[in-house]
């Protein structure tokens, strides 16, 4: 029997009286690219926090590749929400990329950067087909090529699920298209999970939609239908038909 690589039973979380996520159920299995979509403040980055293991739920469990989150880390590949910082801060991309090494055996002293997370960090960015932007300035890149070094940083770490928080804000759409494309070749070897505000283009690439509104839904990439985004997201609902070239 295959068991899940993330298994989510009844977790709830609250901050004060504030109530973020009423008993959740989600599992995603080994191999899978699962879509978690909602409302802003629907607890989309609270439940991703919970199995990163930056936050403990305070009812129920979380069990990641078989183990806490907490210990599972290290198997956890993340990119964050696209950051800003300023635009002439002196980093290289070779060393944003080798920086996800940083605590690794292979570390240098004192846990710097050395040979061999560099030549890894070269590794990541030929996968994620950005290694001649191995030199550049972090703060000369587009916002695409920005997605792209991120993305590295987080599969240096060589993890095997791949987590993501809104890949694709402030870049452009044939940026996104490039980002999505990528993600779905990585998929052919990392379990994937991916938080987006956007239903209709995700639902190409992933297997599932989970719809997250502190309570939770998980629905097949069929076309979804009014009613259940009612649910998610409240309120009357009026669809706009749409297509990508």
């Amino acid at each position: 029997m295959i068991e899940p690589v993330i298994q989510i039973e009844s977790v709830s979380f609250s901050y004060g009286e504030t109530l973020v996520l009423d008993r959740v159920d989600l599992s995603v299995m080994p191999g899978e690219f699962l879509g978690l979509v909602g409302p802003n403040a629907g607890g989309k980055s609270t439940l991703l926090k919970l199995i990163l293991g930056l936050l403990k739920p305070q009812s129920g469990h979380i069990q990641v590749l078989g183990q806490t989150p907490q210990q599972a880390a290290p198997l956890l590949g993340y990119v964050p929400q696209f950051p800003t910082f300023p635009r002439d801060f002196p980093i290289r991309v070779e060393e944003v990329v080798a920086l996800g090494r940083l605590g690794k055996a292979a570390s240098g002293l004192f846990g710097w950067i050395g040979r061999v997370d560099r030549a890894m960090a070269r590794r990541a960015l030929a996968e994620v087909e950005a290694e001649d932007l191995a030199e550049r300035p972090i703060g000369r890149l587009s916002g695409g090529q920005v997605q792209r070094v991120l993305l590295a940083r987080a599969l240096v770490s060589d993890p095997k699920i791949l987590i993501l928080d809104e890949p694709t804000a402030n870049i452009d759409q044939r940026a996104e298209g490039e980002i999505f494309d990528l993600l779905a070749r990585l998929n052919q070897r990392l379990t994937i999970l991916l938080v987006s505000h956007d239903i209709a283009f995700i639902s190409r690439y992933v297997g599932r939609v989970a719809c997250l509104n502190r309570t939770l839904l998980c629905h097949e990439t069929q076309p979804l239908e009014s009613e259940l985004i009612q649910r998610l997201y409240g309120g009357r609902v009026r669809w706009i038909g749409h297509t990508h070239d």
